[in-house]
């Protein structure tokens, strides 16, 4: 299982809690979209066993910033994921993003807001802030390859559904 995150916006700590903080303790990997804030954020969130693949986002400090990509693709557990902070361009150039790495899903975040949009091509992720929602539900995401597809999950932190699907890749 991949555990799937984003602005954090923290200044101690990884400030998971409930079932994000499950998903994170037993994830086969970590993504993190960005906006850690600090270094002891980022350093929380390196510290789980899972290992963490991140991007900086924009109110990252210089620290957080020199050490991450501001994006990157990975492929972990039989999914590629392309990762940015920002969705510059809403979701056509996102999607353009994904097809472009040839993933299976996009991460993204920034907006706070949790968001899943099916595209022809590639699936659209923005977990949401699970320690800073800004009016909208907290919220983090949970990703596995299954039998029937790609199974995507977007939770709060309580484990309560925000939304899900199942696409077939």
């Amino acid at each position: 299982m991949i555990a799937v995150f984003s602005d954090t916006h923290g200044t101690e700590g990884h400030c998971l809690e409930g079932e994000a903080l499950t998903a994170a303790r037993e994830a086969d990997a970590i993504v993190h979209a960005g906006d850690f804030k600090t270094e002891a954020v980022l350093d929380a969130f390196q510290s789980f066993s899972a290992p963490l693949y991140a991007v900086a986002g924009n109110v990252d400090e210089p620290g957080v910033a020199d050490r991450l990509p501001t994006e990157r693709t990975i492929e972990t557990d039989g999914v590629t994921i392309a990762v940015r902070h920002q969705p510059a361009g809403g979701e056509t150039a996102l999607a353009m993003f994904g097809r472009e790495r040839d993933a299976d899903l996009v991460v993204f975040g920034h907006s706070h807001q949790p968001t899943l949009v099916e595209t022809d091509d590639v699936v659209l992720c923005n977990p949401g802030s699970h320690a800073q929602p800004r009016g909208y539900r907290p919220g983090f995401a949970t990703v596995e390859r299954t039998d029937d597809g790609l199974a995507i999950e977007q939770r709060e932190p309580d484990g309560s559904t925000i939304a899900s699907t199942i696409v077939d890749r």
